[in-house]
């Protein structure tokens, strides 16, 4: 499913996809046929997660896949949900993370906290291969249970060289760009692995809040179909 309006895409949306794919879940397993395995697998990992992913296990699934690593979670995330720009990846029952097309972390929710992070203005990341020179970043973050919201964190965007990026055994040539983030008691960094063509975030180290850092790593990237 996917929409243009960004604005709609609420918590009540999410918790009502959540319950859409629970649905889905019980009625695949309650009958699954040899047409519907791929899917029911999806299911199964979307639900009771992998630590890691392996170059077989991914192989053997056609659904979007990322590997997934913060401080209290290591898992393989599944593609559950779309919306315009938005997407959804569910890493077991207990963790949901949002990323945009080009994927940037937009937030996180998990084990009783929430996150979420935004651009204000137009986003490098958008064309992030077209960046040459520093960039000023102007972000804000939402942390709860600590409520602490629109936190202002500045961040500068520099960009690297290129890079040898092993995923699953297949060596990747990718641009590195690193972002410095300051204010808000943020004082690190974000490291972005991403093609040099197109500016696809293959991998990267991306703050959720101030030293809570996710590892992402696209396994098998999500790919819109085109009309």
């Amino acid at each position: 499913m996917a929409r243009t309006d960004a604005a709609r895409y609420t918590p009540a949306r999410r918790a009502s996809a959540a319950a859409s794919l629970a649905a889905a879940l019980a009625m695949l397993l309650a009958g699954c046929t040899t047409g519907s395995r791929s899917t029911a697998d999806t299911f199964r990992l979307i639900f009771h997660r992998p630590a890691q992913a392996t170059a077989e296990g991914v192989a053997a699934n056609r659904f979007p896949q990322m590997q997934v690593e913060t401080p209290d979670l290591v898992a393989v995330a599944v593609l559950g949900y779309v919306d315009g720009g938005r997407q959804q990846w569910y890493a077991g029952s207990h963790a949901v993370f949002e990323l945009d097309r080009n994927g940037l972390l937009l937030g996180a929710n998990g084990m009783g906290r929430s996150w979420r992070a935004r651009v204000l203005g137009p986003s490098p990341f958008d064309d992030l291969q077209s960046v040459n020179a520093p960039v000023t970043v102007q972000r804000r973050y939402d942390w709860t249970p600590a409520y602490q919201i629109d936190v202002a964190v500045t961040g500068t965007l520099t960009r690297g060289g290129l890079e040898q990026v092993d995923i699953l055994g297949t060596p990747r040539t990718l641009q590195r760009f690193d972002e410095r983030l300051q204010g808000g008691g943020m004082s690190g960094r974000n490291v972005y692995w991403a093609d040099p063509a197109t500016g696809f975030i293959w991998k990267s180290r991306q703050h959720l809040s101030p030293g809570h850092v996710a590892e992402l790593t696209q396994l098998k990237p999500y790919r819109p179909a085109k009309d």
